[in-house]
């Protein structure tokens, strides 16, 4: 799928990756960008759709679905992280909030609109979902719980001919990663990478160098190679009637 005259929907636009992911869908020609933030956006390209959405606010996210007319992509970026010892459970349960249950009600929310256009969904993921960054648990633990979304979506919705699209990435220099001493990629480059990973099919999508040095060997992998032989008993499995 490439990005040229698609429309796509970009949660947690406002700033960061999001922003990032806003701007470089236009540059590839898409129609319209919905521009899923909390608080109110402008944006001078009149391609752009702002649209308030607090992905964990149910009222809020149908809200959204009756302004989007129609929908090809579908990319949940919004998220939280914050630094804790899992001491916390409130930590933890506001992390599965949006990391997880978040991008879970976007999607079951556009699910008909995806499925009517073969659509794509993107969810912005973290490389600690493969292993966890113990500064930083809470976090990893969601954004592990939302791998596992991502590549039960994908062997469920196949058959719709809706993609699903997990993206593993490394430091990115956000406001999100500030505190963390490490090198990070610019959200442009990711934002770049990302299209380009979907354009070419990559199901898991690795944009920066840190993530990249283990795309072949996730690819090549068992975890990967068992992932497939599971996706296959979606239609070996009699459904109950």
């Amino acid at each position: 799928m490439t990005i040229t005259d698609k429309t796509v929907l970009v949660t947690g636009a406002n700033r960061g990756i999001g922003r990032a992911l806003v701007d470089e869908a236009l540059r590839r020609g898409a129609t319209r960008v919905y521009a899923g933030t909390r608080q109110p956006l402008t944006h001078p390209d009149d391609r752009v759709t702002p649209v308030t959405l607090d992905v964990t606010d149910a009222a809020q996210t149908q809200q959204a679905v009756d302004t989007v007319e129609s929908l090809d992509i579908l990319i949940n970026n919004a998220g939280v992280a914050m630094y804790d010892d899992l001491s916390d459970r409130a930590a933890l349960e506001q992390h599965l909030a949006v990391n997880l249950f978040g991008t879970y009600g976007v999607t079951q929310a556009f699910l008909p609109l995806l499925t009517r256009s073969r659509g794509a969904i993107v969810n912005v993921l973290s490389n600690s979902a493969l292993a966890a960054l113990p500064v930083v648990p809470a976090y990893s633990i969601s954004k592990a719980a939302a791998f596992s979304l991502s590549q039960s979506l994908r062997a469920l919705l196949a058959g719709q001919g809706v993609r699903v699209h997990a993206v593993l990435a490394g430091p990115v220099d956000t406001d999100m990663s500030r505190g963390l001493d490490a090198p990070k990629a610019s959200p442009e480059s990711v934002a770049r990478a990302i299209f380009d990973g979907m354009e070419n099919g990559e199901e898991e999508i690795f944009p920066d160098p840190a993530s990249g040095s283990m795309a072949d060997g996730w690819r090549s992998g068992p975890a990967k190679a068992l992932e497939r032989q599971y996706a296959a008993l979606v239609d070996a499995t009699p459904v109950a009637s």
